[in-house]
This record gives C-alpha cells, sequence and structure tokens, in this order.
C-alpha cells in the first residue's frame, strides 16, 4: 500500500487508502428541488420568493441538477486515470447539500475500512465557502461517525494547477475557432466566476487568484493567436438578499454594457470558476446571459468547463500523488504560489452573520 507524509497534520505517516471526491450537490428529481434549495441556503435570509425563482430554473432541465450526472463521470474518468498509473485507491463520493450525503459517504468508508483518505473537492478557489466550509463539512461527517470515522485530509486549493490553467486556455481557443474573423477582431473575453458576499470576499484571496487565472489564460490564448484579447472577470448566481453587496459586475449587466458600447463583436463567457457545466453554468450563462446577448444583437460563446478534459484529470491524478509521495514541489504556474496542503488559521474564516 502507498504510503505518505501528511503534511496537515504534522509528524508522523499516513497511509492514503482512499480518495473522496467531495462536491455541491444537486437534486435529481422534481420533488427535491426545494427540499434541496432551503438546505442550501438554510440561515441566510433568502426570501422564499426568490427560492420559488431559482427552483423553476430546474424546469428547463426536466426538474434535475446536472452536477451528480458530471461528478459520476468525472469520477470513472478519475478511477481509469488512477488505475492507469497504478494507484490502487478506491475513490468515494459525498455531497455537501444531496444526496449521496457526505455523512453516509463517511460511514460507507468506515465500513470498508478505509483509515486514511484523500479529499478532492470540487472547487478550485479559496473562500470560506469554496473551501474552508468543505473542511468543516468534512469534519462534521467525521463526527457523525464517531471514532472510528477515517482520517480525511483535503487537497489544496488549485486554481493555478498547470493542468487547470492550460486546460482551460485550450476550450477558450476551440471556442475561438467557431468565430468568423471579423467577430474575431472585435472579441472579449469575459471570465464568469460565483459571486460572493463582498465581506466574505475581503478576507480570503478569491478575487486575486480568479484575476490571475484570467490572466494566465487571456495570455495563453494571446500568444497562441498572435494578438491581445481584452477580458473582465465578471460574477454571476448571487443568491442572497439585495440589501447585502455581492461581488460585481453581474455577467448579465456585462453583457448589456458591451452591447450598448457598440465596439465589441463577440464576447466569449468563460466559466473559470467552475469545473463542470452544472446548473450555474447551464442556466445563468446558457439559458440567461447568451438569451441576453441575443436579444440585444451581440455575438456570443460559452466556452465549456474542464469537466472531464484528459489534462485537467491528470491534474487531479498529480494533486493525489503531490500527497501520496509527499513530494516535496507543488505545481503551479504564474505569480502566485501554490496553495499549502494546511489552511493557516485565519484563512477564510466564517463570515460574520450581519442583518442587511
Amino acid at each position: 500500500m502507498i504510503r505518505a507524509m501528511d503534511s496537515s497534520a504534522g509528524s508522523g505517516v499516513a497511509r492514503y487508502d482512499a480518495v473522496l471526491v467531495v462536491s455541491f450537490g444537486g437534486p435529481e428529481a422534481p420533488e427535491d428541488v426545494l427540499p434541496f434549495l432551503e438546505k442550501v441556503t438554510a440561515g441566510r435570509g433568502v426570501p422564499a420568493e426568490r427560492l420559488l425563482e431559482v427552483a423553476s430554473h430546474y424546469d428547463h432541465f426536466g426538474g434535475r441538477s446536472p452536477i451528480n450526472d458530471q461528478n459520476r463521470v468525472l469520477i470513472a474518468a478519475l478511477r481509469l486515470e488512477l488505475d492507469t498509473h497504478s494507484l490502487d485507491l478506491p475513490v468515494y463520493w459525498g455531497n455537501r447539500n444531496w444526496h449521496p450525503l457526505l455523512a453516509d459517504t463517511v460511514r460507507q468508508m468506515e465500513a470498508d475500512g478505509v483509515r486514511n483518505a484523500l479529499a478532492f473537492v470540487t472547487s478550485a478557489y479559496s473562500s470560506y465557502s469554496g473551501c474552508h466550509q468543505y473542511r468543516e463539512d468534512i469534519e462534521a461527517a467525521r463526527q457523525v461517525v464517531g471514532l472510528s470515522a477515517p482520517a480525511i485530509d483535503k487537497i489544496r486549493p488549485f486554481f493555478n494547477h498547470p493542468g487547470f490553467v492550460e486546460t482551460q486556455a485550450e476550450l477558450v481557443l476551440q471556442t475561438l475557432s467557431g468565430l468568423t474573423t471579423t467577430e474575431l477582431a472585435g472579441c472579449r473575453l469575459a471570465f464568469c466566476a460565483h459571486s460572493i458576499p463582498t465581506a466574505q470576499a475581503e478576507t480570503c484571496d478569491y478575487v486575486q487568484q480568479l484575476l490571475e487565472v484570467s490572466r494566465l489564460v487571456a495570455a495563453f490564448v494571446s500568444t497562441a493567436l498572435g494578438r491581445a484579447f481584452g477580458w473582465d472577470l465578471v460574477f454571476q448566481s448571487r443568491s442572497g438578499p439585495p440589501q447585502v453587496p455581492w461581488l460585481e459586475p453581474d455577467v448579465l449587466e456585462h453583457v448589456q454594457t458591451l452591447a450598448k458600447a457598440g465596439d465589441t463583436s463577440a464576447v466569449v463567457l468563460v466559466p473559470a470558476g467552475f469545473v463542470s457545466d452544472h446548473m450555474e453554468v447551464c442556466y445563468d450563462l446558457d439559458t440567461e446571459a447568451l438569451t441576453v446577448a441575443s436579444e440585444l444583437g451581440l455575438v456570443a460563446r460559452r466556452v465549456p468547463t474542464v469537466g472531464t478534459h484528459p489534462k485537467f484529470i491528470a491534474a487531479i491524478r498529480e494533486l493525489i500523488e503531490e500527497r501520496l509521495f509527499d513530494s516535496p514541489t507543488r505545481r503551479s504556474i504564474g505569480e502566485l504560489p501554490a496553495m499549502p496542503d494546511a489552511c493557516s488559521a485565519g484563512c477564510c474564516p466564517v463570515p460574520r452573520r450581519t442583518s442587511p
């Protein structure tokens, strides 16, 4: 069995005997939608009418989120990647907000005799909701199972891993190849990410990391095509009370601004903040943003997420190998360093709950 130093636990040798894929989760039937949304937004003061509005988005997809199916495909691709590289590790899957729930998965891992696992979270960036909260979720699931629960170490945020950045650049280039010469000449890139409250953004490096990924991808594309591409970082999918400030500009407002300015022939939406084409991508970008652009006469295309691109799946395997073999190097690209395996005590603190 492969052994590795557990850098998040300090000294000593840990035996990693499984991989746990942790994701957000999503409803898989119409009757699941409202209970799912209520679980996601519990304690956040989201008005009931907003929940009903978001619930209606799922009607476009048969009352089913695509995220769980996409995670199933990702897990199958990861299992094959591990097998191909002689890494004999079972891959488990648990969600934050819907079945299979983390606690149930950790209970199954305990029953299967798993003692030390590595968790790959389908979120590339640092923030409370994208990293810290997942660590809390994992620990809460372990507490439910009890003292016999396996130890679980989270793999670092991977926003600047070459396999993540370069995959996005390749997908942008593929999308740009579908534009006409005229559209390409006046094309602008819009890097899209999930908005978070500004108070939360001020306590983490989320925006800085997104700007770095956007810069890197735009540079790759500009070099490949021999011309500079203008780009912007925009946000989407806010869910909090309207009185609470969240990161802006909103992608819909950005598309409207570009159309009104009249000097952009095409906008290419790059879902840099996401790893799969789940609801926020399929509805907020494909359904809303592309529709708004079409109505305003602006050519718009949406780049695929990294999904199960072979280079991205290889990147996940490399992230696992870092910990399995206690590699002293942590692959990264750009000006920001690779993230550490263990978060510092004050990293991405729990957001303060303030009244709007």
